[in-house]
């Protein structure tokens, strides 16, 4: 069993990666973990081997990694992602239109299904007020392990996808993108709520709003009448 981290190297390790202008919740977020400790009946006080297996249980959750970020925002259009080559985009500039968010992969087995109805989907609505946008994942079973290009490359030239692929992201964990972090609260979900795999979906609305969740095993074919729905509102 691999050891399990210390109360600090738990929480330092959310303050090792910052957004721009916006920072993880670490230190600061020490009310969170204590009231989680409690509340899962244990003690400030409990064996130091014991807290720091429910610690380590919460740290692999993400709950210690939601960010100011995703707690004040109120609509995707708040969040600035990087794209697949690496620059900068604000989500702002989707207003008006209805999303498909997913975490996309390239060895997967609903890899092939999922890119290919992604696509039938994409060009059916994309002049209709819809896009797609697909953030590659490699925390489920190691099935997205390229490089960026080597992702894009795959995605473009084996599938014809021509929707928006961004910058590969964690989605569960110490390391949630607050993208991923507002998501998964806005469902109906705790921040701990994990996504369970790839292709995993959440449909937007035109004013930034989390309207339902699929689990990765929902085909893009089997919401297209939800899809159509936004579209026409």
């Amino acid at each position: 069993m691999a050891a399990i981290p210390t109360t600090t190297a738990i929480l330092s390790a959310t303050v090792s990666r910052r957004n721009k202008g916006q920072t993880t919740l670490a230190y600061s977020s020490s009310a969170l973990v204590n009231g989680w400790v409690k509340s899962n009946g244990l003690r400030i006080g409990s064996p130091k081997k014991k807290k720091n297996e429910a610690l380590f249980r919460l740290w692999k959750s993400g709950g210690v990694a939601a960010t100011v970020c995703a707690k004040a925002s109120s609509s995707v259009h708040d969040f600035t992602v990087k794209d697949i080559d690496g620059k900068e985009v604000s989500l702002s500039k989707f207003k008006g239109k209805a999303l498909l968010i997913v975490n996309v992969a390239s060895q997967c087995g609903l890899t092939s299904s999922n890119y290919s109805e992604l696509s039938e989907v994409y060009d059916k609505y994309k002049t209709q007020g819809f896009e797609i946008l697909a953030f590659p994942c490699n925390q489920f079973g190691f099935q997205e392990p390229g490089s960026n290009q080597e992702i894009k490359q795959f995605a473009c030239t084996r599938f014809k996808a021509d929707f928006p692929i961004f910058d590969k992201v964690d989605v569960n964990g110490p390391f949630t993108v607050p993208l991923y972090s507002f998501l998964k609260s806005s469902s109906g979900g705790l921040l701990r709520d994990l996504v369970k795999w790839n292709f995993e979906k959440f449909l937007i609305d035109k004013e930034g709003k989390v309207v339902e969740r699929y689990l990765p095993t929902t085909s893009p074919l089997q919401i297209e009448k939800d899809i159509q729905k936004l579209v026409a509102a």
